[in-house]
């Protein structure tokens, strides 16, 4: 019966084409109007958003650390909590007219040259705020404004500068938590000799870059928020991380619930294992705390005479510490690299793939266009475990660190 179904319709195709093409055309005055409709609202609000995106003035901000810092990264998750920033666009006047969109700020560590440094991206707007919120956790650091370390770094097709990126997702759900600082132990109070830091593999690889050469890491960050329409409703919105955490915790319930026998009306209880009940432990505690939308990208450039693949692998291996077997890791996608060279005649396809990612990279463009890419979602604690000012357990020789911090003069001093 398949087989006569798939030979009429293999017979019947070009009737069938003239037949479809007869319908769209006498109705077109009932879909054509619909999708201009909804092709017009699109670049409406791609065209308001770019004009309040051009608008704002974007700043770069360096962390200068003191050879002495013994806190730990739960004082960087206090301060990212400062940057969940999701009240700009709370009105549909606000996001559909105006343009305005959720602030969105880019962490970045990077190596020039074995000089490994810590910086921020934001929005002029921001840059008090930021720098009330590092201070307050950690005093004795010292922040600049500094010149965008991107701006004079072009891709000429590997005619000088040869370079290689990829970004980062999570290979589980997003409520699965990835390993973070309190599994290594560091919200407790113990001495910095005894430490073992997640992000000191990062910092060591980014020393080792040598002359000529240069690595990026850039999360890029913005306050999670509800925005998925519920089930059921028109305009009530719910918040699918949320959503999803109550789905897996109730899979992984019904996993650990044994099945009646046939004859059996008895009612079956949960009987989870260890695991199951440090999984549940461990979804319900991940979105209890605040969640940003993330995006994850790394890049590794050298001149072409001093391009090393091996930094590559290096570059891809850092984020394995953050793995947990059971829960969640990151894994790299989208590379600037394919696997077999007929796949890519001349470099056309990865050289473009090469500008793109520097271009996205440059303006720290991920949640909207023009390099608008899917998110994920990570609360405080793991973002605080992947970016944090590091103690002095990490002695990087390449990581400079400021002797002492500058002190303004005594309230009496005589004018």
């Amino acid at each position: 019966m398949l087989n006569n179904f798939l030979s009429f319709i293999s017979n019947n195709i070009p009737e069938l084409e003239k037949t479809v093409f007869r319908i769209l055309f006498a109705t077109w005055f009932v879909w054509l109007p619909v999708l201009l409709i909804i092709l017009f609202w699109k670049l409406w609000v791609r065209y308001v958003q770019a004009l309040f995106f051009s608008k704002r003035k974007r700043v770069l901000l360096e962390i200068r650390l003191p050879k002495e810092l013994t806190k730990s990264p739960a004082a960087m998750e206090l301060f990212l909590t400062g940057l969940h920033q999701a009240g700009r666009e709370g009105t549909w006047y606000a996001k559909y007219w105006e343009g305005k969109t959720r602030p969105w700020f880019s962490l970045e560590m990077i190596s020039i040259e074995g000089a490994v440094k810590f910086l921020i991206w934001t929005e002029e707007d921001f840059k008090n705020i930021i720098q009330a919120q590092l201070y307050s956790q950690y005093p004795t650091v010292e922040i600049y404004e500094v010149p965008d370390y991107t701006e004079n770094v072009f891709f000429d097709d590997n005619k000088t500068l040869s370079l290689w990126g990829c970004y980062f997702k999570l290979t589980e759900a997003d409520p699965y938590p990835i390993k973070t600082y309190v599994d290594y132990g560091l919200e407790k109070d113990i001495k910095e000799e005894y430490k073992i830091d997640p992000i000191t593999p990062t910092i060591e690889f980014l020393g080792s870059i040598g002359r000529g050469e240069m690595a990026w890491f850039q999360i890029l960050i913005r306050a999670h928020k509800k925005e998925q329409i519920k089930k059921g409703t028109l305009f009530e919105k719910t918040d699918a991380w949320q959503d999803k955490a109550k789905e897996e915790i109730e899979k992984i319930r019904k996993e650990a619930t044994p099945k009646p026998d046939d004859d059996s009306k008895s009612v079956a209880f949960p009987n989870p294992t260890k695991g199951q009940i440090e999984k549940i432990a461990a979804l319900e505690r991940s979105v209890s705390k605040l969640g940003f939308d993330c995006g994850m990208r790394a890049m590794y450039l050298a001149k072409k005479e001093n391009f090393k693949p091996v930094n590559i692998t290096a570059l891809t291996s850092v984020i394995k510490q953050y793995s947990s077997n059971n829960l969640n890791s990151f894994r790299v996608y989208d590379t600037t690299s394919f696997d077999y060279p007929w796949q890519d005649y001349k470099s056309t396809r990865v050289n473009r793939l090469k500008r793109r990612i520097l271009n996205a990279y440059k303006l720290r463009s991920y949640f909207f266009p023009p390099y608008q890419k899917k998110s994920f979602i990570l609360n405080t604690e793991e973002l605080a475990t992947i970016f944090h000012l590091p103690g002095s357990v990490s002695q990087t020789p390449t990581f400079a660190r400021i002797t002492s911090k500058k002190a303004g003069p005594p309230p009496n001093l005589p004018i």
